[in-house]
């Protein structure tokens, strides 16, 4: 796999048409327009599986961000009419006894995906850099330790063939503050509610400065991140998918559809340092 570009563009479908017919006046994108948008984005997905699958190839895409970014609902978007067989989202529950006694990465490396496979993380092992961080689930010396080694992991990956992908949904204080009231209010959210929920709510400005940490440390040429401003959830799901299916050249690609992402949404983080072996000797 080649590296991983970025490609702006005013030739998206949201600025082709009257602006009153797409977007809302808080800026948000209509829904209409957005289950229009997201039909021939899926088609292209269900492409996109099949040129996997034929090809034996293995693509794996991380999501992360705050609590209530979108990363589930996110995921269900690239999900919806993939063949379940072959593709699958993985969020793991806490580490039990067992497995934190293991290399903090294996657990996380059982789920990678098989030939013609394609796996979706729900959090992944970039929790040692945020999450576990803010509420002392680790030391400081295992967090400087996941930094040492990840980069060098996930060259392993890309060297190994697996097409990989890391996608940040980011989210303003209100915006966080906002969907937690709204979890409060509909009994059909409630289990997304925890106490922890409420903690991350307020260590906001924690986990900003260990984000761009992250970004800064770990967006590499290899392994980039690909930050998605997900204030408006519709408008980031849709981007996220474009940005995949622009760094990726399966069978039949509709070139007058994949043209790009939108600037307002998407950001890259590939200047991160790293002088990594796995190609010295090729």
């Amino acid at each position: 796999m080649t590296s991983q570009k970025i490609r702006y563009t005013k030739e998206l479908a949201e600025y082709q048409g009257k602006p009153s017919k797409v977007f809302k006046k808080s800026g948000k994108i209509e829904r209409k327009f957005y289950e229009k948008e997201s039909l021939k984005l899926q088609h292209e997905l269900v492409k996109l599986q099949k040129w996997v699958i034929d090809n034996n190839k293995r693509l794996l895409v991380i999501f992360e961000g705050m609590d209530t970014a979108g990363k589930s609902s996110g995921i269900k978007e690239f999900n919806n009419y993939l063949n379940p067989r072959e593709a699958r989202s993985v969020a793991l529950p806490k580490p039990n006894s067992k497995e934190l006694g293991q290399w903090y990465f294996q657990r996380h490396l059982k789920q990678i995906p098989n030939a013609g496979e394609i796996v979706f993380f729900d959090r992944s092992w970039y929790n040692r850099a945020g999450i576990e961080q803010v509420f002392g689930f680790c030391t400081q010396e295992q967090h400087d330790h996941f930094y040492r080694q990840v980069n060098g992991v996930e060259e392993m990956l890309e060297d190994d063939g697996v097409l990989f992908f890391k996608f940040y949904l980011n989210i303003s204080h209100e915006t966080q503050k906002n969907r937690i009231k709204d979890r409060e209010n509909d009994p059909l959210k409630g289990w997304k509610l925890s106490e922890l929920d409420y903690k991350s709510m307020n260590a906001y400005g924690t986990y900003e400065v260990l984000r761009d940490k992250m970004f800064s440390l770990t967006g590499t040429d290899h392994a980039p991140w690909c930050e998605v401003d997900a204030n408006d959830k519709k408008r980031a799901r849709i981007n996220a998918v474009r940005y995949l299916l622009l760094n990726i050249d399966y069978d039949g690609k509709n070139k007058k559809l994949i043209t790009g992402v939108d600037k307002k949404i998407v950001k890259l983080h590939n200047k991160g340092k790293y002088y990594g072996k796995c190609n010295h000797l090729a």
